[in-house]
């Protein structure tokens, strides 16, 4: 290739080059071997002031957000109050629920007291409980009885000592006495009270008594709601002694077992009116005593009565 080809194609690609660059600025682009670094500007850190706070918005301006208004603004007067309890409860002093075991309650359910009609004549019956404690231990009075004429027929008295062992039982430690008719009688109690799988309520206890007296009670219930307030509920109950006891005509073994059913309507949660049916009987021993003293060993009762609690 001669020297006039070469001068040639030099011009071609420095014409070429020229055009890359124009095209380049027109675009607002600078080729790479045409930039440069700015350079930094110097900073006089002695003229700042860094003891200065920005001022603080006008909270008149029309430029501060109202986060109440993009609530909804304020509550209208009737608006429930977040703090209060169902129905307007309170625990007085007591503003807030601990639920750390800290604080003592009371209570008292009645519930069992009825009219009781059988063929031959009618009777009263009680049934409760009084709790005072806190959540794992508490103070237990339980009571049960039978009256006619004016006077106490039976009675069975309980003052225990309870404490929770899981979520739904609780094992219960105390005395108890029997009251009414023939003498009177004393027992060391122990037993387990709560709720079983399928709902229902188990309030078992075992008894040890002087001279080797030792007994067994069993009691067991279900609530089947048929409405809110509407509620259906079986009951049985049953009573084991160890040994004969001819001064409170009981024999050994199954002494005596109740079945019933209760519909009871709740006008409010603490306060239910209810009518029933059950059946009892004794057995053994303590039958053979009932039919000496001219008593019925079976019979069919009808009931009538109140169940509430505060």
């Amino acid at each position: 290739m001669t020297r006039a080809h070469m001068k040639k194609i030099d011009s071609m690609t420095m014409r070429l080059m020229n055009w890359i660059t124009a095209a380049a600025l027109a675009f607002g682009l600078a080729p790479v071997w045409a930039q440069e670094t700015p350079a930094t500007p110097a900073v006089d850190h002695s003229q700042m002031d860094h003891g200065s706070t920005p001022p603080a918005p006008d909270a008149t301006s029309e430029n501060v957000m109202d986060h109440g208004a993009m609530q909804g603004g304020t509550a209208p007067p009737d608006a429930r109050d977040p703090h209060a309890y169902s129905e307007g409860l309170t625990f007085g002093q007591h503003h807030h629920l601990s639920h750390s075991d800290q604080s003592s309650f009371g209570s008292l359910r009645i519930d069992r007291l009825e009219a009781v009609r059988t063929s031959e004549r009618t009777t009263g019956q009680y049934e409760f409980q009084a709790r005072y404690g806190r959540d794992y231990d508490r103070a237990v009075l339980k009571a049960e009885g039978e009256f006619a004429d004016g006077r106490l027929e039976d009675a069975r008295t309980e003052l225990l000592w309870s404490h929770a062992v899981d979520v739904y039982w609780e094992t219960q430690l105390g005395v108890r006495h029997d009251s009414g008719t023939g003498p009177d009688r004393g027992w060391l109690a122990f037993g387990i009270q709560g709720l079983a799988p399928y709902w229902f309520e188990v309030d078992a206890t075992a008894y040890v008594g002087d001279e080797g007296r030792s007994a067994l009670r069993l009691e067991m219930d279900y609530e089947l709601l048929l409405t809110q307030k509407l509620i259906l509920q079986p009951r049985l109950e049953a009573n084991l002694y160890g040994k004969q006891d001819a001064e409170r005509a009981l024999g050994s073994g199954l002494s005596d077992l109740a079945a019933g059913i209760r519909l009871r309507y709740e006008i409010r949660r603490e306060f239910a009116p209810y009518v029933g049916i059950e059946w009892a009987g004794k057995y053994g021993g303590t039958a053979d005593y009932a039919k000496a003293a001219g008593e019925n060993s079976r019979e069919t009762r009808v009931v009538a009565g109140l169940r509430f609690w505060y």
